[in-house]
Formats: C-alpha cells, sequence, structure tokens
C-alpha cells in the first residue's frame, strides 16, 4: 500500500474561519448563559493525534487547534472539534474546570444547545499528518524492561516520582544502572 502524501496545514484564509467559528460559537453560548464572554486567543500550533484542546495555563485561557487536521478533516473539524474546545471554554467560565468533570453534564448540555456531537474522541485516518515523537527511557524491575516517556523520566530524576511495576510491584530503576 503506498503512502499517503503528506497534509499541508490549512493556511491564514481557512484559520480565519475556524476563528470566525469559534467567536459564534462563544457568542452563542453567551446567550445560551445570559452572558458577554472574552474572546479567546486560537492558536493552531498542536501537532500529533490531538485535533483540539482547551487549555488554561496561568489564568490564560487558550484554544489550540491542530492545521493538519484540520486540513484532512476541515468540514468535520468546523461541526465537531470547535464546539467541543468552545464548550470547554465556556464550562470553564461557568463553573470553573475544578468544579465541573471534563466531559461531564455541563459540558455535554452546552454540547446540546450546541447541537454537536458529545463524542470525547475522533476516528479520523492520520495518514500524512505529522506526530511527534516520543523519547522513551528503559527501566526495569526483576521480571521486565518497562519504556517510560520523557517526562516520567524526568520526574524520576528530579526525585519527584517512583513508578512501579504492576506484574511484580517493584520500584522501576534506570537499565543502564544509573
Amino acid at each position: 500500500m503506498p503512502a499517503m502524501n503528506p497534509v499541508t496545514p490549512i493556511g491564514q484564509p481557512l484559520q480565519q474561519q475556524v476563528i470566525a467559528e469559534v467567536d459564534r460559537y462563544i457568542a452563542w453560548g453567551g446567550e445560551h448563559f445570559g452572558r458577554n464572554f472574552p474572546v479567546v486567543p486560537v492558536l493552531f500550533d498542536l501537532k500529533g493525534t490531538t485535533c483540539g484542546m482547551y487549555k488554561l495555563w496561568r489564568e490564560r485561557r487558550v484554544i489550540r487547534f491542530n492545521p493538519w487536521i484540520f486540513a484532512r478533516y476541515y468540514a468535520d473539524s468546523l461541526a465537531t472539534t470547535v464546539p467541543h474546545e468552545v464548550a470547554h471554554y465556556l464550562t470553564d467560565m461557568v463553573y470553573g474546570l475544578r468544579n465541573i468533570r471534563p466531559h461531564g453534564a455541563e459540558w455535554k448540555q452546552l454540547m446540546a444547545v450546541f447541537g454537536a456531537d458529545d463524542s470525547v474522541r475522533s476516528n479520523y485516518s492520520l495518514d500524512g499528518i505529522p506526530r511527534r515523537t516520543m523519547s522513551r527511557h528503559a527501566y526495569q524491575c526483576i521480571c521486565r524492561v518497562h519504556q517510560l516517556s520523557a517526562q516520567r523520566h524526568g520526574r524520576v530524576l528530579r526525585g519527584q516520582s517512583l513508578y512501579r511495576c504492576r506484574t511484580c510491584g517493584e520500584v522501576l530503576r534506570p537499565a543502564d544502572g544509573s
């Protein structure tokens, strides 16, 4: 089976259409909740298998989209990913992230108001879409070698976490003896 050609990410004109759709859903949510919501920055910087993400980091709210997945599945992404992420933003603004589950009743109710599918995951073919590769680090216990992500490896090095084998229960240690 031949490899599919790489996908080119959506450009500025389509990004502007996505941003307009985000603004439309925010206004719709404002009508539903009877209040105005601030415009949220929209970035097109996601890579990998994630279509979209709402993020709150140090009081900065942002919606991020994967421009490669939007390029391949533009119409479906507008109909599903955009309302999905806007619903996260609006439920955060109304209820607070700590007070609700990410895909809980409040979020599902807003998705119903939007008339959007409340599925949590998409089922897209990602052929030709760039993916991040995670470096892995070998750790061992008495029964086998495990591969820990770079993030978990860093936590071990900083003394923030210990990880145990689910089979034998032993604490994992670097396989190279360090």
